[in-house]
C-alpha cells in the first residue's frame, strides 16, 4: 500500500512519493515520484500507466546508478530488442533511396538554459511553439527541439556512444527532439516513435570555433544542479557540413532506457580540439561541496544490434 509521503530506496536515490488527486474524471489518484537529484540528459518527465494508477516520474535517476551492465538489474529494458547505442558498420547499412533529406530549422531566441545535470551538460529550449524542429530523413511529422547535450571520455580516444565499424570519437552530441503529434515531451518519451536524436559525432583536429561560446558557459556550472541562462544561441551552428545520415530504431542510452528513438547518426564528424576536450572534463558529477569527482566516461558501451536494420541516406 502506497501512502502520501512515503520515502523508499531506489539504487542510490532516494525518492519521496506524494499523491495528488487527479480530475474527478480519471477516478484515480496520481503518484507523484520526485527523486532528490537532477534530470537524466533525455527526460525531465515521463507519463505511463500502471495498475490503473497515473505515474509520474518528474525526476529520473542519476547517471550512474551503477555501471551500465548493472542497469538491468533495475531496468530489464537494458535488454530489450531495440537499445542504444549500437556499432554501425557502413558495409552493412543498407542505403534507402526513400529517405528525405533531413530539415533542423532552429530559432536561436529559443535557447534558455545551459546547466549540468549531474550526468552531462544540456541547453534547454523552450518547445511549446514550432519554432525549432526537425523534419523529414526517416520520420514523418515534425518534431521540436527539447534539449541538446554531449557524452565524452576520459581521454581523446573514447566518449562517443556510438561507434564506426569499432572507432570511438572522443565526444558525441545529440540533439533531441519529440514528436508533436503527442501532447508533450512527456508523453512522447514513452512512445515508439515519439522521439528523434540527432548524433554528431566529434573528431580530434583544429579548434572549433563554434564551440567557444557553449564551452565559455561551463564556468557557471562546473557543478552538479548548477544553471545559468544562455540565451540567443543557434545549435545549428554545431551541425557537420553534410547531413547524410545512418538510422535506425533505438532507445535512450542513460535509465530508463525506453525505447522510443528513431536514431539519425550522421556521417560527417565536427572537429575539437584537445584543449577543447579537457574543457568538458572539468564539469564535475558532484554537486557544490562534495568530493570532487570529475565528469569523465558518461557514455554507454553499444548493444547487440538484434535483427535491426540500419539504413543509410547516402551510397
Amino acid at each position: 500500500m502506497i501512502h502520501s509521503g512515503m520515502v523508499f530506496q531506489l539504487p542510490a536515490v532516494l525518492c519521496v512519493i506524494d499523491i495528488v488527486r487527479c480530475p474527478v474524471t480519471l477516478h484515480r489518484p496520481i503518484l507523484s515520484i520526485s527523486c532528490i537529484s537532477n534530470i537524466l540528459g533525455y527526460i525531465d518527465s515521463l507519463s505511463s500507466n500502471q495498475n490503473g494508477y497515473r505515474v509520474v516520474l518528474l525526476h529520473l535517476f542519476p547517471f550512474p546508478i551503477a555501471g551500465p551492465e548493472k542497469w538491468c538489474d533495475n531496468f530489464p529494458i537494458a535488454n530489450g530488442p531495440r537499445q542504444s547505442p549500437i556499432d554501425i558498420v557502413p558495409g552493412e547499412a543498407a542505403f534507402d533511396a526513400a529517405l528525405q533529406p533531413l530539415t533542423l530549422k532552429y530559432d536561436p531566441s529559443t535557447s534558455l538554459e545551459i546547466l549540468n545535470n549531474g550526468h552531462s551538460v544540456q541547453v534547454t529550449f523552450a518547445d511549446d511553439t514550432d519554432s525549432s524542429t526537425l523534419t523529414g530523413g526517416p520520420i514523418s511529422g515534425t518534431y521540436r527541439l527539447k534539449q541538446f547535450h554531449f557524452h565524452w571520455g576520459a581521454s581523446d580516444d573514447k566518449g562517443s556512444e556510438h561507434t564506426v565499424e569499432g572507432t570511438k570519437y572522443p565526444a558525441e552530441l545529440h540533439l533531441v527532439h519529440w514528436n508533436t503529434k503527442y501532447p508533450s515531451f512527456a508523453e512522447a518519451a514513452s512512445q515508439g516513435d515519439g522521439l528523434a536524436v540527432v548524433g554528431v559525432f566529434l573528431k580530434i583536429g583544429d579548434e572549433n570555433p563554434q564551440l567557444q561560446k557553449l564551452l565559455g558557459g561551463f564556468d557557471g556550472i562546473k557543478n552538479k544542479a548548477c544553471q545559468t541562462s544562455f540565451p540567443n544561441f543557434d545549435p545549428a551552428i554545431l551541425l557537420p557540413g553534410s547531413l547524410d545520415f545512418w538510422t535506425y530504431d533505438g532507445s535512450l542510452t542513460t535509465p530508463p532506457l525506453l525505447e522510443s528513438v528513431t536514431w539519425i547518426v550522421c556521417k560527417e564528424t565536427i572537429s575539437v580540439s584537445s584543449a577543447q576536450m579537457e574543457k568538458f572534463r572539468s564539469l564535475l558529477f558532484s554537486g557544490e561541496g562534495e568530493a570532487p569527482c570529475c565528469m569523465v566516461d558518461n557514455f554507454r558501451p553499444p548493444q547487440p544490434l538484434k535483427g535491426r536494420k540500419v539504413r543509410a541516406s547516402f551510397q
